[in-house]
């Protein structure tokens, strides 16, 4: 899976800082809190892109799995034990960001309104 940790850092320290921002608008009300309608957007992509890369990781894995069982000397067993371990490092780690997403969205559906 292939995250940019430096652009992804980026998004985050984006998105706190326009949360912080406040507009008062009148003194009786209480202040509304910005929100940026594109940060939805940029998570879904960034989601959908590590996704199919998962998915891409598996597909390639296949192929050469495929390759080496049919005796094609062009692929070789090392190659297809890395490509299968590749694919299986990135499911579980999207197993385990789908499960702090499941874990984040019940703790927000407890929370009392």
């Amino acid at each position: 899976m292939k995250i940019q940790s430096t652009g992804l850092y980026q998004e985050m320290q984006a998105m706190a800082s326009e949360a912080g921002r406040v507009r008062p608008q009148d003194p009786n009300k209480l202040p509304v809190q910005a929100t940026a309608a594109t940060s939805s957007a940029q998570f879904g992509d960034l989601l959908s892109d590590a996704l199919n890369t998962v998915a891409g990781l598996q597909r390639d894995a296949k192929e050469k799995v495929t390759a080496v069982e049919m005796g094609d000397r062009s692929v070789s067993l090392a190659e297809a034990m890395i490509a299968k371990n590749k694919s299986s490092v990135a499911f579980d780690a999207t197993m385990q960001v789908r499960n702090k997403l499941i874990e984040a969205y019940k703790d927000i559906m407890s929370m009392p309104v």
